[in-house]
This record gives C-alpha cells, sequence and structure tokens, in this order.
C-alpha cells in the first residue's frame, strides 16, 4: 500500500510538470516590481483577460507566450499595483476641472480677479460653483459677499473653501436662497456675521444646505461628463480604484456609465449614513456590485473640518477661546444610525477631525461591537485628522482602519499650530504612531479637497515637508512613515479597508490586473524625486487607460 502511494504521488506531479502555461494576453517584461508581500525580485507579470496570470521572471514566464500574446517591456521601470484612492468625492472633483480654479489664488485680489475673468465666460445667469479657495494663503481673513458682488455680472456665486465645509455666496445668492438680515444659524452649521451683525456671505457645515437645495442639479450628460473627466484625470495619476463618498443620485450615475461599459475607474461607492434603510433595501434588490462598481459602504460625519473651525475638541482653539468646534449630527443619531446599519451588514465610516469626534466615533464603535458582538466589520474612521494620545491604540484594539489623507499634513501643516497649539499638533495625523499601535492605514485624496494623486501623498506621509518650505525637515518629524508603508496604505491597506483584499491591492496569481508603471523607483528614491515622478502607464482590468 506504500508503494503504491507513491506511485499515487510521482503519478501526480509528473501530471503537474506536463501541464503547459496558459497562453498570456499580455507579459510585461524587465519591470522591477513592488508589491506588499513579494518576497523575490520578480521581473515579469502575464495576464490573462483582466486577471494576474503569473508573476515570476521574465525568462520563466516567456513559456507563455502566444501568437496573440503583446509583450510590453517596462525597460527596468517601478511597477507597482495600481494606486486606490480611499476618500474622493469624484463626481465634485470632475465638476471642479471645469470651475474657477482658486486652490492656489494668493491674495483677495487674485481671488477677485478670477471670479470676475471667469464670470464674463460664464453663460448668462448660470450658477458659479467649485472654487476651492483657501484663505489660510493671504493671512486668514474671511473672503466677503462685498468682494465679489460688482465683478460677478449678475450671477449667482457659491463657492467653497477646499475642504467643503465652509462656502461663500454672493448676495444675488442670498436673495435665491430667502437668506434675509435675521435668518437664523441651523443646528451643526453658522451663518458668519460682521461685527455690525451684516452676513458676510460665509456658510459653515449645515447652514450650506439651503444652497444646495436651489442650485440646479446637472443633468445626466453633464454628470457623465464630469465622471469622465475625473477618470481621465486620476488615470494619469495611476489611479486604478476609488472610494467615493456621496449621494445614492451619484450613484445611479456611476450605475448608468456601468452599464454602457464607460468606466475606466474601479468605484467603491458610498451612501449617507442617515439613509442606511435605503441602502438594506438597494442591497437586497441588487446585491452589492461587481469588480467595477462595488456599493455598501455608509459615509457619516461627526464634525466639520479644522480650517472653518467646526471640527470638534475638548479645548477650545487657540485663536478662538470660546470655541469648541462643533458635531454635524447628533451622538444619538450618529448611534442610532451605526447600529442600525451594522445590524444589517452594511459597511460603515464616518467622518471625524477633531480629537473630541474621533473619541466620540471610536466610543460608538466599541459600544456597537459590545452590542452585535464580534464580526469582520472595518468600522473606517475618515481622516482621523487630530487624536488625543490615548485613542491612538484604541483603532488598533477595535479593528478600526484610519482612512487618511496625507496630503492633507503639508497643507494644514502650514497655519494648524496657530489654531490648535504645538502640543495638540503632535498627534495630528499620526501615521507613524498608528502604525506603531498596530493598525492599518488606507491613503487618500479627499479630492476636491486635496489633489488626487498618490505621488503627492506618498511624498507628504514620507517627508512631512509643509507647502510653504517652512518645514525642510518634516512637520512633526516623529510621525514620518516610510515609503513601503505609504505604498501599502495606497494598494494593500485601501483594498482591505472596502473589503477588496481579496481580488486587489497587490501583484500575485489571481488578483485583478490593475498596474500602474512609474519612472522612479520610489523605494529608493529621495522624497523630492518622488514627488516628481512620472507615471508612464496605467492598467486596470488588463487595459491601459493612461499612456504618457
Amino acid at each position: 500500500m506504500k508503494y503504491l502511494g507513491v506511485i499515487f504521488i510521482l503519478a501526480v506531479l509528473t501530471s503537474c510538470k506536463q501541464q503547459p502555461m496558459k497562453k498570456a494576453d499580455i507579459l510585461i517584461l524587465n519591470a522591477k516590481i513592488w508589491s506588499d508581500g513579494l518576497t523575490e525580485p520578480y521581473d515579469a507579470v502575464a495576464i490573462k483577460g483582466d486577471t494576474i496570470l503569473a508573476v515570476g521572471f521574465g525568462d520563466d514566464l516567456k513559456a507563455g507566450i502566444g501568437p496573440e500574446t503583446r509583450l510590453i517591456d517596462a525597460a527596468g521601470a517601478f511597477l507597482c499595483p495600481g494606486f486606490i484612492d480611499s476618500h474622493v468625492h469624484f463626481l465634485q472633483g470632475g465638476a471642479n476641472l471645469n470651475s474657477v480654479q482658486l486652490r492656489d489664488a494668493d491674495s483677495p485680489e487674485e481671488f477677485i480677479r478670477r471670479i470676475a475673468e471667469f464670470a464674463k465666460k460664464a453663460p448668462a445667469d448660470a450658477w458659479i460653483t467649485g472654487g476651492d479657495w483657501n484663505h489660510e494663503l493671504w493671512g486668514g481673513e474671511l473672503p466677503d459677499r462685498n468682494w465679489i458682488d460688482s465683478v460677478t455680472a449678475g450671477h449667482p456665486i457659491f463657492l467653497n473653501r477646499l475642504d467643503g465645509h465652509m462656502a461663500l455666496a454672493n448676495t444675488k445668492a442670498l436673495e435665491l436662497a430667502g437668506i434675509k438680515a435675521d435668518t437664523r444659524d441651523v443646528p451643526g452649521g453658522a451663518i458668519v456675521r460682521d461685527a455690525a451683525g451684516r452676513i458676510t456671505g460665509i456658510f459653515k457645515d449645515n447652514a450650506m444646505d439651503v444652497f444646495y437645495g436651489i442650485i440646479p442639479t446637472a443633468g445626466p450628460d453633464e454628470e457623465d461628463r464630469d465622471l469622465q473627466a475625473a477618470m481621465e484625470y486620476v488615470a494619469g495619476h495611476g489611479v486604478t480604484s476609488v472610494h467615493h463618498m456621496g449621494t445614492f443620485a451619484d450613484l445611479a450615475v456611476f450605475e448608468r456609465n456601468r452599464k454602457s461599459n464607460k468606466l475606466i475607474t474601479r468605484i467603491y461607492a458610498a451612501t449617507p449614513l442617515g439613509q442606511w434603510e435605503e441602502l438594506v433595501k438597494k442591497t437586497e434588490t441588487d446585491g452589492h456590485g461587481d469588480d467595477w462598481l462595488h456599493w455598501g459602504a455608509l459615509k457619516g460625519f461627526v464634525d466639520g473640518s479644522l480650517g472653518s473651525h467646526t471640527a470638534a475638541f475638548f479645548e477650545p482653539f487657540t485663536d478662538s477661546p470660546a470655541d469648541t468646534g462643533l458635531y454635524v449630527n447628533t451622538p444619538e443619531n450618529l448611534r442610532s444610525w451605526i447600529m442600525g446599519a451594522d445590524k444589517a451588514g452594511l459597511h460603515v465610516v464616518v467622518h471625524a477631525i477633531g480629537d473630541r469626534a474621533n473619541n466620540l466615533i471610536l466610543n460608538i464603535y466599541e459600544e456597537t461591537e459590545k452590542a452585535d458582538g464580534p464580526r469582520d466589520r472595518r468600522f473606517r474612521v475618515e481622516h482621523a485628522q487630530h487624536l488625543k494620545p490615548g485613542d491612538i491604540p484604541r483603532f488598533a484594539q477595535l479593528g478600526v482602519i484610519p482612512s487618511m489623507q496625507p496630503y492633507h499634513a503639508i497643507d494644514d501643516g502650514c497655519w494648524a499650530e496657530k489654531v490648535i497649539g504645538p502640543e495638540r499638533c503632535k498627534t495630528t495625523y499620526a501615521f507613524r504612531s498608528l502604525l506603531d499601535a498596530g493598525a492599518t492605514l488606507a491613503f487618500g485624496s479627499d479630492w476636491f479637497v486635496a489633489p488626487p494623486i498618490p505621488l503627492e501623498g506618498i511624498y507628504a506621509a514620507v517627508s512631512r515637508r509643509t507647502l510653504d518650505g517652512k518645514n525642510p525637515d518634516g512637520w512633526v518629524p516623529e510621525q514620518k512613515i516610510t515609503v513601503e508603508e505609504a505604498l501599502r496604505a495606497y494598494t494593500s491597506g485601501a483594498a482591505y479597508s472596502a473589503f477588496e483584499d481579496s481580488i486587489k491591492g497587490r501583484i500575485e496569481k489571481g488578483k485583478l490586473a490593475d498596474l500602474v508603471l512609474l519612472d522612479t523607483d520610489l523605494i529608493h528614491a529621495d522624497p523630492d524625486r518622488i514627488r516628481s515622478a512620472k507615471v508612464l502607464w496605467t492598467m486596470v482590468g488588463g487595459e491601459l487607460v493612461y499612456e504618457k
């Protein structure tokens, strides 16, 4: 019996050796491959259809070359998994590519000039939105509707600050919205007034909602145009998947384009947490989507933003001693929504900026697990921006994923200390501390708020050199991480944060062929070289969607 068993094993091994390797549709050769989990210096990838067939050395994989195989010579360039941006507002980002560009306007005069020039060319009576202005670039004075009323040519104006938590409306927009001198603030929002009580045109968080109700919605053609613009833009920066934070209306746009096979970016679409019951019905009827368009996540808010002074802190803002920020939603509503969504098996991801907001959402997550029992939830905190030191280890302990945007660190680092002081800054964007505590990081951009350029994010995470050039050794340098750690957060970590680690995030057999080729070896490059690296091509599902 023992002898027969040996013969059987040998027969099986011989049979396996004789099986011919499948012929690849694409064979990438001479690449310098990086992937989380890769332990050999492989230089070749074989692809069949939309899937990686094999990863190895070129001499071995050439056996898979057939008459139809396309050979791609990487010429020694750096090949890594396609970047996954774990936090975007995709349609808004696409729309803003076609709007007035205020992100780098560095004076009130330049701010006004750009709006005036754009208004002259805009269709008559059309709303002008977008903008992404940053008042910190000119010293921190908030813009006023008086600045722009005379130059907007009759257009209603509603231009958001780059964080999306504050916007400037002109007088025309106030009139259309029915805003009057005695209009009151709303819970979770604020209408800014000057010393005389006059409404300046600045609206914060929930106070902005009245304008969203009257600004004309885009039609299908415009929505599709914005989506295509967004996909083409991120493809040029090596992004193959995004996690979109939006609405059911946004999801409908993605579904329409999925049905017509127009997607070139994979999308994990989150819908509002307060509408979790609607998502339950959708998943019961339509499932959770496919490899191109996937849903099941719910996005909620605890607080606002640091730049708008609406982030919720335990202690007051350094420059506003009577103000500790605000909750956009009540703790009671958040607790009810999260527990309801969790019982339904949905994926909860919640925005929290200030230390009080982060503490609250961690407490609710912990309460939810105790109430519903252990399971693989992958709760996320979007931003996890300012943390109390005692809350840092809780992310790993609770299995909560910090979904963070490293570019914010080199932007906010230019001015954050004057807003919250040096002590609280020590645990701002605490990448190193979170990793050391055992947390899994997922990185993204928060586009339209920041550029959807992973190379900028990697540069920010490893250098922490602020955009103003004042921190050459890094702002809060003890929170720097390595290039490999940043790459993991943009690939395998981001895939894990969306329950997609079984199909993407690594270069290995059976994973989707979502890849990016760069002209720079990121692992061994100086941080400045990372920032200036170029994407040579981007591949999604075995198809090149961008070539330089």
